[in-house]
């Protein structure tokens, strides 16, 4: 089969591998399509990031969808023909963190398509995928491959949305509105959220931060002064969701939340200078988001029922042999939200 193999910054090539035997406990489907994340640009455009470089040949990607073509021995509830999502998250079950129920924090990690250990963990980006049986989550008919490659970055949102405790009746702000951010404008409202505001530096993503719920989009760029209104007596928003990873984005909110709100740092940047003056004077709740893992079923299932509409956040489909324009569409938050790979 042909798989997207990365080399270096730049260096993305389609080369021939081997499917893998299908073991007991496995399955092995056929990919449909593959959605193109923000770490898949950071491999192709630099290399890595952060302290993660890419030290061997990988396969990238670890955002898909297919249909299952074989069934290991053991594996009970799956059939050829069955449409699944697979989780990219594979934690090894056995350190204390997945025994606490913290899997997203695993002491032995394989997740699709990462550099972060060495040897790397193969991704997804192939024809064909051999994954163990837990890692796949049937699709509904009423849900197209499409949809069911957006279940693992809307896994990413709702873990950031748990994070942040009940938010029935709570008025959020969103930080940067990539995928991960209008995803979390999806997330946020299924929970409950009476007001979303979103901000961004791109008209693109705000407009596409609207079409899934969002009330109200400010371009910070246009207008450096579109959260005064909410400042006044020390702060409107209860919740602050920062997925832009910029520290001008999360710096310049504080003054828009209330004392004692909640912020959750889902966007990955560089490292940060905070002022920690106003973190305690206005007793801030500062709270990582990394990953996810019982998401993953949670996001499949609103997909199956209907509750959550990913498909406004879909820019476009390319084949996989077209990959180089692709991940330059990707790139272009001018004109691209998320950009998915056809692998038919």
């Amino acid at each position: 089969m042909q798989a997207l193999i990365i080399h270096a910054a730049g260096d993305l090539r389609i080369e021939d591998v081997e499917t893998p035997p299908l073991g007991p406990g496995q399955l092995q489907a056929r990919v449909r399509f593959g959605g193109i994340c923000g770490s898949d640009l950071h491999y192709y455009q630099h290399g890595g990031f952060g302290t993660v470089r890419v030290r061997e040949p990988m396969v990238l990607g670890h955002e898909i969808a297919g249909t299952v073509e074989a069934v290991g021995a053991h594996v009970a509830g799956f059939a050829p023909g069955d449409r699944v999502a697979i989780s990219p998250s594979r934690p090894c079950g056995h350190c204390r963190y997945c025994q606490q129920g913290l899997q997203n924090h695993c002491l032995d990690m394989r997740y699709y398509g990462s550099a972060m250990r060495t040897p790397h963990v193969q991704g997804a980006f192939r024809q064909r995928i051999v994954c163990e049986a837990a890692q796949a989550h049937k699709l509904a008919a009423s849900v197209s491959d499409a949809e069911g490659a957006l279940a693992e970055p809307l896994s990413v949102a709702l873990h950031a949305v748990q994070r942040a405790g009940p938010l029935l009746g709570r008025r959020v702000l969103v930080t940067g509105c990539g995928p991960i951010g209008a995803l979390i404008v999806i997330a946020a409202r299924r929970a409950g959220a009476a007001h979303i505001t979103a901000t961004d530096v791109g008209d693109f993503a705000l407009r596409a931060a609207l079409k899934v719920g969002a009330d109200e989009a400010i371009n910070v760029a246009a207008r450096p002064d579109g959260l005064a209104p909410y400042t006044a007596d020390k702060g409107s928003f209860d919740v602050l969701f920062e997925a832009s990873g910029n520290q001008r984005a999360l710096v310049g909110a504080f003054d828009a939340l209330r004392p004692r709100g909640i912020i959750v740092q889902v966007g990955l940047g560089g490292e940060m200078t905070l002022p920690v003056n106003a973190i305690v004077a206005k007793e801030f709740d500062l709270r990582g988001a990394f990953r996810f893992h019982e998401e993953f079923a949670v996001a499949v299932e609103l997909l199956n029922k209907g509750l959550v509409d990913v498909k406004p956040l879909v820019s476009a489909t390319l084949p996989y042999r077209d990959a180089g324009r692709a991940f330059a569409l990707a790139a272009d938050r001018s004109q691209a939200m998320k950009v998915l790979l056809d692998f038919e």
